[in-house]
Formats: structure tokens, C-alpha cells, sequence
């Protein structure tokens, strides 16, 4: 692993090349009318080699999409398929994004830079290609508390305001424009097998799951597993895996992701794509964050059943490549991976050492009944209890009788209150953007997530991943 001290060199990787005949559509990005840099994550940049950039050089790759040295030639809109509120859909792919370029991190794994309203595509139907300087701000936001909550999400890169005027039905109108540029391990989703099943596409299935197994390589299938030595059954076992864990993490996390399309899913396990996300006001598993999901099937407390449903969907894909038990044997591994990741997470934010799943299992059922009859917001009750200070009687002080705190003496623990994400402070970030420019409040808050982000320290890991 690399030492945090040491200085990432850039090494370009354009890996995706060999795949790009069937899986993109080259296309040139928008030639916007000014590109102004309004968010640089330099933390992020220094991970892959590029923190070295000057600020008009960072326009240059950034805003006018002028194609890092040794990387991609132009960029790639990807063609995906996939299932929309659970209605299939042939007809989307990358409308207003695009894949930019590939590298290797510091650790050695595959980097895919890519963007959210770079302009428009093949796939852009009757959109725009664009995306609103809100839009932009909010996934700064959004990426920056998950991370500091131990998510697995994308990065957000780099923001640049573009100068355009848009007009969208959901915000007021004419609004600021940008591009955003996300880091992410990887833009193949669960659409983009879909698609291939879709076109009976089979030697270019056999290729994308052998790209997916050498580029983002995971632990072997238990030694169980039937067929596990098929490189589809051994990508769906990881996959599964992934997908547990990242559903575990959004219920500890308090974190309403809103649109659980199994085109928002890639097959490293990492969240992306933000649009009407919230974080819980209280604990309410029927909190819904998007105005349209009127049926709640993305709802807070469903995001565990969402993802293993879009997870059933990709062993449908897999269909071409393995018999139907061996992926079903797969599948149902992810209910026990699920409740061990949110025992093992659950222990971690709170701040005490794990008992094992059993006992854990009952303090995050305690926990959870204490939040629901008090309407707690999450943040604040884990803040509160952390380590176990907090003055927990009832069945709360009963189950965590026995537990031992996890030393910490970071003085994030000490302040008066803890950071949080509601939409209220999000929506007051904005109007000093909107109304004044003034942007201090946002790089304060990105500053606090982070302090809170060392506080907590990284997140647990299943056996065995790296």
C-alpha cells in the first residue's frame, strides 16, 4: 500500500481501450462559453498523480477536456441498458457524461475519471447534456460525508462553472451551469452486462467479466461455492459482496441515496451518481428522497432489498456465461453479508469494539428502537453515544452492557455537536453560492467532513478484501 507521504506518480492507463469498440461511442464534449474553477480536490488529485497541476492546466483537462498525456484520445460515452423504478429500459447509456481517462492510484488499482454534463451524446435523447452548478455543489457534499461516514463512493473530482444558463422544472430557473468530473474505480454498471444480454453479445460478455476480474480483482468464492471457478460466478460472488457491503454502510451512514436504478450500480461496489439524496432527519425507514419515488421503493429502509434486487438482475445478465443455481447460490449470500457488515459498521461509528455478529446484531436493534421512539436524528445519537458516554438505560443500556469503547482522543469527539448533512444547511451553502459567490461556507464545511472523516478513522473491511 502506499505510504500517505510518499508522492504518486501519474501512470496512465487506458485499460478500457481494448473493450471500446463495442462498449462506447467516441465523442467530443461541449465547448462551453467560460470555465471557471470552482472546485479542485487535491486530495484526490494527489492520489493519481495530479496535484501538480496548475490551475489553467487543470482547465485545460478539466473544462476544455484537452486529453491527459498517454490516455484515452477522446472520451467515450458508454452504452448501458438497465432497469429504471424497476421498468427496463434499452434506450440510455452515458447521455451527459462521459469517460475521460484511466490511471493507477497510489495502491496500484484502476482509476476512471469521468464527468457528469460534459455535454451531449449518443444516449442524450432529449436532455441537454448538461448539469446545474446546484447539481454540482450537492455531489461535492454528498461524496464528502460519505466518505467521512466510510462509504465507498466516487470522488468529486473537479467542478467548473461553464457560463450557461439552464433551465431545469425542479429548481428555479435560469440557473448556473457546470461540469463535474468524478473519480471512481470504475464506470462499467450493471446496465452494461444487461445490454450485452440484451444483444446475445457473449465473446464480448466473456471479455468485459475478464476485464472486470483483472482490473478490480476480488477474493475467491468460498470453498463451497458451486462452479466457482467459472469467471462469472466468481464475479457475481464478488459483486454480491461489494453490494452488501454498500447497502450496510448507506443504513449506518443514515443515507437516503434516492435512485437505485441498476444503471446507478457499477461492479466495484462504489456509490455515484447523486441527484435527490438526503440524509435521515430522524430515524424513519419510510424517508423517502425523491420527490417521484411516490411508491417509496427507494425509501431508507428498502435500500437493502433495492440493491439485492438489482443484484438478482445482474445474475440474469450472467446467464449467458453460468447455469442458474450457481448464481442463485451466490445471490443468497447476500442477506448473511448484510447483516455482518452492518453489525461490523454499526460498532465501528458507534465507537466500541464488536462482539461478534449475534451480540452486535441486538445493540443495532437496540440502537435502532431508541432513535425510532425518541425521533433521533442518527447523527446526533451516535455522536452522543459514542464509546458508550452517553447515558443509555432500557434496553440501549442493556445491550451495550459488556461492550468496550475504542480509544480515540481526536478532538473532533469533544466538540459541542456533531457534523451532519441535513438538507437545511445544504440548501444555505447554496444561496450563499447563488446569492453572494460566496463559497467560504462550502470549503468549511468539506474541512469539517473531513476532520470528522479522521475522527472515525477508515472503515472496517470483510476478511480477506483489500
Amino acid at each position: 500500500m502506499q505510504h500517505p507521504d510518499e508522492a504518486v506518480t501519474y501512470r496512465p492507463d487506458p485499460a478500457i481501450l481494448s473493450l471500446a469498440p463495442w462498449l462506447g461511442d467516441p465523442v467530443a464534449p461541449a465547448d462551453f462559453p467560460e470555465t471557471r474553477l470552482r472546485w479542485r480536490n487535491d486530495r484526490a488529485a494527489a492520489s493519481v498523480g495530479l496535484a501538480g497541476l496548475s490551475d489553467a492546466d487543470w482547465l485545460r483537462h478539466f473544462g476544455r477536456f484537452e486529453a491527459l498525456e498517454g490516455n484515452l484520445p477522446h472520451p467515450l460515452a458508454l452504452r448501458y441498458h438497465g432497469h429504471q423504478f424497476r421498468v427496463y429500459n434499452p434506450e440510455i447509456g452515458d447521455g451527459r457524461g462521459f469517460l475521460f481517462a484511466q490511471m493507477r492510484g497510489g495502491d496500484g488499482r484502476l482509476i476512471d475519471l469521468g464527468t457528469k454534463g460534459s455535454g451531449q451524446t449518443p444516449w442524450s435523447r432529449s436532455g441537454d447534456g448538461r448539469l446545474t452548478l446546484k447539481g454540482a455543489v450537492r455531489e461535492i457534499l454528498a461524496t464528502e460525508m460519505l466518505e467521512a461516514l466510510g462509504v465507498n463512493t466516487s470522488k468529486t473530482f473537479s467542478v467548473i462553472e461553464t457560463g450557461e444558463s439552464l433551465y431545469r422544472g425542479d429548481e428555479p430557473s435560469p440557473t448556473r451551469s457546470a461540469v463535474l468530473v468524478r473519480l471512481s474505480h470504475s464506470h462499467i454498471r450493471f446496465g452494461t452486462l444487461q445490454r450485452l444480454l440484451a444483444l446475445e453479445a457473449a465473446d464480448e460478455m466473456e471479455q468485459l467479466i475478464a476485464y472486470c476480474l483483472q482490473h478490480f480483482p476480488a477474493p475467491p468464492p468460498p470453498a463451497d461455492a458451486p462452479d466457482r471457478d467459472n469467471p462469472a460466478i466468481r464475479l457475481m460472488h464478488a459483486v454480491v459482496e461489494r453490494m452488501a457491503d454498500l447497502a450496510a454502510s448507506y443504513m449506518v451512514a443514515g443515507f437516503v441515496h434516492g435512485v437505485l436504478n441498476t444503471d446507478n450500480m457499477n461492479i466495484t461496489g462504489e456509490s455515484f451518481d447523486y441527484g435527490p439524496w438526503r440524509w435521515l432527519p430522524a430515524w424513519e425507514p419510510g424517508f423517502t428522497a425523491a420527490y417521484f419515488d411516490h411508491a417509496g421503493l427507494y425509501a431508507f429502509g428498502r435500500q437493502p432489498e433495492a440493491l439485492h434486487w438489482n443484484c438478482g438482475q445482474l445474475a440474469v445478465a450472467l446467464r449467458l456465461h453460468a447455469e442458474t443455481g450457481p448464481l442463485v447460490a451466490a445471490l443468497e449470500r447476500f442477506g448473511p453479508l448484510y447483516m455482518a457488515a452492518v453489525a461490523r459498521r454499526w460498532c465501528w461509528r458507534l465507537g466500541v469494539e464488536s462482539r461478534g455478529v449475534e451480540a452486535d446484531t441486538q445493540l443495532v436493534a437496540a440502537c435502532e428502537a431508541q432513535m425510532r421512539e425518541g425521533a433521533l436524528q442518527p447523527d446526533a445519537f451516535f455522536f452522543a453515544n459514542r464509546g458508550g458516554r452517553g447515558e443509555a438505560t432500557g434496553a440501549l443500556g442493556e445491550a451495550l452492557a459488556g461492550y468496550f469503547p475504542v480509544s480515540s482522543d481526536h478532538p473532533y469527539w469533544s466538540d459541542p455537536e456533531p457534523q451532519s448533512m441535513l438538507i437545511e444547511e445544504v440548501e444555505a451553502i447554496w444561496a450563499a453560492i447563488d446569492q453572494a459567490d460566496d463559497w467560504a461556507p462550502l470549503h468549511a464545511k468539506v474541512a469539517a467532513l473531513r476532520r470528522m472523516g479522521e475522527a472515525h478513522g477508515p472503515p472496517p473491511t470483510p476478511q480477506g478484501h483489500p
